[in-house]
């Protein structure tokens, strides 16, 4: 039967085979790109074929006959088969400009069939900003996304999509690089990145169920094109200045402030130094960077290789940082249907750090006191007799000398980074492909600091003497600490792609996935008393003989591993589209998380999206002047496994006597667990619209959403005849994020030589605590001030007020009486600062969350010249100005206080009277974190070269980054992120790196 079988099928196949011949090629689209599902047809001799997921096709036929080529959104083409390798491209069907493919879960989707809300950026954009993080360059790019950056080497920005929905869970996006979840991206050189997908609604994000409450971010790195070897080099160098600075009073306006509000002579009106501390301890900062890669491809491999180097000397003294990446991704067409892709990435980052407390003190101390006295010893706060700062004398403040804080400061940083993974791509049959994909992530951190405890109690003061440091201190202490941890993400999934009818465009994936976060470990370890020479930097000591079994020289010691993390998934996604013009996605994710109990542990996350490409029917599709519109709406479920987790807590070995007799030890229970503690989840409805007119010179879109989140976590208090003393983590709140989005852009060619845009982008967000469970919720009590007070607030009164809110005293002016400051009261009675109540009379003032954000780009192309400019700017944030608030007695004052304050002959000033206590944490502090600055201007030339040149590009430019600010607030920087948590000391000016304003020069070569 099975020869009959056999003989049969031949007997079927033999005049097709004795008519015609394998016919190879590939079919792509404008952009160069692959058209997966093409229909590729031979009418004489009636044989089709199907195009791969690369767009290679082989089709039995003759040579010289017409083969019709067909893919459902492009115009049909006709071409004569040929025995050479054939290239067919399509242009796609009404010319439309919504041609790219954008980088969704688990595969790619032409932008015009996509329903969900997914910002996509490509390399020009993310690479045109000289800065060290990707994330920071994107600033202003992308509606609905806010981006917080410092400019202090190494530093994470803090990224906000569509709003903030957690108090004490984890806020950052979940961040996938080609395949593999991470936490940051800090480790990836900007110029590796092809494209940076932001996606940012329901629709799109279901498909990472537990972790993408936050938003994903979806990195794609490069990869090697072309027929033939290409080698392109970037260099460049830049340096770095404040953008803004502060005046601070000069010796004599700090003299008559600081006498006034002492209300004696204490200090000299003619001082011999006037100290500007913040420019002894600043420096023109500068940094450099050099890249370099290889890439290329042949009819089996693609490969592409990179190295760069970064390095940065900062402003402040002493800090810098520099990072070293390889990275090295190659694709092997192993057989016709096996396809094998493998990346690889290393860093490494040194840093050597310094305490950005130094701006504080720089900012408090007093201009009086020199950097070095005549002595050569630090200058310290003593005024002696005469009222000048001398080596003896009283103190009059508590603020060290920061040039000492700086140069008595020793520590190194180093850390590791490697990514990689294998991805394999087996075509079973003609549309249907299993992919499988590991990947992999091991970090490790060193970290040393020295403390040369001993002079830095000399230099504390200057009548000191070595012999009377006291023999029981350690002479200097040395911290030593590590962290690491290795991550893996194992996938295996199923797509399919067909084409039914010409009318039905059917894709479906599914599969599953295993993700899991090992255990990280962190130690450090703090011995005293080691030998001064660094080569000697250790925890065995060589003098004595002595380890760390030594516990005398041990002075602290911290060692914790965190728990493995675990996570199992199932997903499914199912993307229909009907003659061209009507579209739905329905996607489903089940996730198993190892951080929750048993019970709760399973979650189902689905989301549906639906569009219709209005264009295409008959009623608009003629209409000159509007090429495109779209509509989409798109409902789902998220989640945000990153929350607080169950801890419980115990006391063991209790004793108790009665009598003289000791009784049983016991063991007590001092918190209580949640069995249904799981994931905080976040329900999202959101509608769309893109457009294009004019010839799609005009682009844009528009969009509404509606995210809530439930279930959030917060500590609760136990009841009080529970005998439990500690809160624990419950599902108890509701927070509510509501806006809209626009995005337009116009793009215009003049001339041959000449071509332009302008564009922008604009979203508003409504964040609010929506509501709380009726218990008693433990009050998140932050942005701690270092002087005994606090400026914010979450406890059952936030309901309605934005996460992250100030809780302050509500300023009402100075007593024109006698120039003290004012507050409100809870009944609006205007009082002074010793009859406010603590619990009654503060209010809520704002947050550090805007209610707005927008950027802006506009540039034009002459010939060989390319100019942009793009701008980010926000509204609607508060920023407190903490170093102003924080002043104690002697400190330094600005010198705009210091010339305008009440006196009896001034009762009409802008400033209340000189004081020496503590400031009231109050709105008096509060400002406008309002402003708009120019991120970026660029000037490039492309040299004219002839095609026989050895170099085959080079373009040279000039960066201006962060040139100009519009900024209301009276510090040093608006964009405040701190630490990162809205509680914390996020929009908190303390010890906060000023933002910089850099210049760049450098160039592009390719060869």
């Amino acid at each position: 039967m099975k020869n009959f079988i056999f003989s049969f099928l031949a007997l079927l196949l033999l005049p097709a085979y004795m008519s015609g011949q394998s016919i190879k090629g590939k079919v792509l689209d404008s952009s160069g790109m692959g058209v997966p599902g093409a229909v590729i047809s031979a009418p004489e001799s009636r044989t089709s074929a199907d195009a791969d997921f690369d767009g290679n096709f082989t089709i039995t036929a003759k040579v010289g006959e017409t083969l019709k080529i067909t893919m459902l959104g492009f115009d049909a083409v006709t071409v004569t088969a040929t025995a050479a390798p054939m290239t067919v491209t399509l242009k796609e069907a009404g010319d439309t400009a919504l041609k790219e493919v954008v980088v969704i879960g688990y595969g790619t989707r032409k932008k015009i069939d996509n329903t969900s809300a997914i910002t996509s950026l490509k390399a020009e954009d993310v690479t045109k900003t000289k800065v060290m993080n990707a994330s920071q360059a994107i600033q202003g790019k992308a509606a609905g996304v806010q981006v917080i950056a410092s400019d202090a080497p190494g530093s994470t920005p803090s990224v906000v999509i569509r709003g903030l929905g957690t108090a004490l869970g984890g806020r950052n996006p979940l961040y996938i690089v080609d395949g593999m979840p991470t936490e940051n991206i800090n480790n990836i050189n900007t110029n590796d990145i092809t494209s940076y997908e932001i996606l940012k609604d329901a629709s799109s994000l279901a498909i990472y169920g537990t972790r993408a409450a936050n938003g994903v971010i979806i990195i794609t790195t490069k990869k090697g094109k072309g027929d033939k070897v290409t080698v392109e080099v970037e260099s460049f160098g830049g340096f770095r200045k404040q953008l803004k600075k502060v005046d601070m009073a000069n010796s004599s306006q700090y003299v008559a402030y600081t006498n006034a509000a002492l209300g004696t002579n204490t200090f000299a009106a003619n001082q011999p130094v006037s100290t500007n501390w913040l420019d002894q301890i600043t420096r023109t900062g500068s940094y450099t960077q050099n890249n370099i890669s290889i890439s290329g491809a042949s009819e089996n491999v693609k490969y592409f290789f990179s190295a760069g180097n970064y390095e940065e000397k900062a402003i402040l003294n002493g800090l810098n940082y520099s990072r070293t990446n390889f990275r090295n991704n190659n694709e092997y067409k192993i057989s016709k249907k096996v396809t094998l892709n493998q990346n690889f990435s290393f860093t490494s980052a040194n840093s050597a750090p310094q305490p950005l407390s130094a701006f504080t003190n720089a900012y408090k101390q007093s201009p009086i006191v020199p950097v070095h006295f005549s002595t050569g010893q630090y200058g310290v706060p003593f005024v002696d007799a005469n009222g000048v700062a001398n080596t003896s004398g009283s103190a009059f403040n508590n603020v060290g000398n920061p040039v000492s804080q700086l140069d008595f400061y020793d520590e190194q940083q180093r850390s590791v980074t490697l990514q990689g993974g294998l991805k394999l791509d087996y075509e079973i049959i003609n549309g249907l492909k299993f992919t499988s994909q590991f990947n992999g992530e091991y970090y490790t951190w060193k970290q040393y600091n020295y403390e040369d405890t001993k002079n830095i109690w000399l230099a504390a003061d200057p009548t000191r003497v070595a012999a009377n440091y006291p023999a029981t201190s350690n002479t200097n202490l040395l911290t030593k600490g590590r962290e690491q941890y290795f991550n893996w993400n194992l996938s295996n999934y199923f797509t399919y792609n067909k084409v039914f009818a010409s009318i039905h465009d059917v894709e479906v994936t599914a599969g599953m996935e295993v993700s899991v976060k090992g255990p990280r470990e962190n130690i450090s370890i703090v011995r005293k008393n080691v030998n001064p020479n660094s080569n000697y930097w250790a925890l065995y000591n060589a003098t004595d003989g002595k380890g760390v079994d030594y516990a005398g020289n041990v002075v602290n010691l911290y060692d914790v591993v965190y728990n493995e993390s675990r996570l199992a998934s199932y997903f499914g996604r199912f993307q229909y589209k009907l003659m061209d013009r009507y579209l739905l996605t329905g996607t489903v994710r089940r996730d198993g998380s190892s951080n929750f109990a048993k019970d709760y542990r399973w979650g189902t996350f689905p989301s549906f999206g639906i569009g219709w490409i209005m264009t295409k029917e008959s009623f608009l599709s003629d209409i000159k002047g509007i090429d495109l519109i779209k509509l989409r709406g798109s409902w789902g479920k998220l989640g945000n496994q990153n929350v607080p987790l169950n801890n419980q807590s115990y006391n063991s070995g209790l004793n108790s006597y009665l009598g003289g007799s000791i009784l049983y030890e016991g063991t007590t229970i001092s918190s209580q667990i949640d069995p249904s503690l799981s994931w905080e989840i976040t329900e999202e409805s959101s509608a769309g619209v893109d457009f294009e007119f004019l010839n799609s010179r005009l682009k844009g879109s528009f969009d509404v959403y509606d995210k809530n989140t439930s279930n959030v976590i917060l500590n609760t208090k136990p009841y009080v005849t529970s005998g439990i003393t500690l809160a624990s983590p419950a599902h108890v709140g509701e927070v509510s994020n509501k806006g809209y989005e626009i995005a337009l852009r116009w793009d215009d060619k003049i001339s041959d030589n000449l071509s332009y845009w302008v564009g922008g982008n604009f979203s508003h967000n409504k964040n609010e605590l929506a509501s709380l469970k009726d218990l008693e919720i433990s009050p998140i009590i932050g942005g701690n001030l270092g002087n005994g007070q606090n400026t914010k607030i979450l406890d059952k009164t936030s309901v309605g007020q934005p996460l992250g809110s100030f809780y302050l005293y509500d300023y009402a002016g100075i007593d024109p009486a006698n120039g003290k400051m004012l507050y409100y009261n809870a009944a609006g009675a205007k009082v002074t600062q010793d009859a406010l109540d603590l619990t009654k009379d503060r209010k809520y003032a704002g947050s550090i969350l805007p209610k707005a954000n927008y950027g802006v780009t506009l540039g034009l192309n002459y010939k060989n010249i390319d100019f942009s400019v793009d701008g980010y700017g926000t509204g609607g944030a508060k920023v407190y100005n903490g170093k102003k608030a924080q002043r104690f007695s002697g400190e330094n004052v600005e010198a705009s206080l210091a010339t305008d304050f009440w006196t009896p002959t001034n009762t009409t000033a802008s400033n209340p009277a000189p004081f020496n206590q503590v400031p009231v944490a109050s709105t008096y502090y509060l400002e406008s974190g309002d402003f708009f600055r120019i991120n970026n201007i660029t000037l490039g030339y492309k040299l004219p070269l002839n095609d026989t040149s050895f170099v085959n590009y080079c373009r040279i430019y000039v960066n201006a980054i962060n040139p100009f600010i519009t900024q209301k607030f009276s510090g040093f920087s608006p964009e405040l992120n701190g630490d990162g948590n809205p509680y914390g000391t996020q929009g908190i000016e303390l010890d906060a790196y000023p933002t910089l304003r850099s210049f760049v020069f450098g160039a592009n070569l390719k060869f």
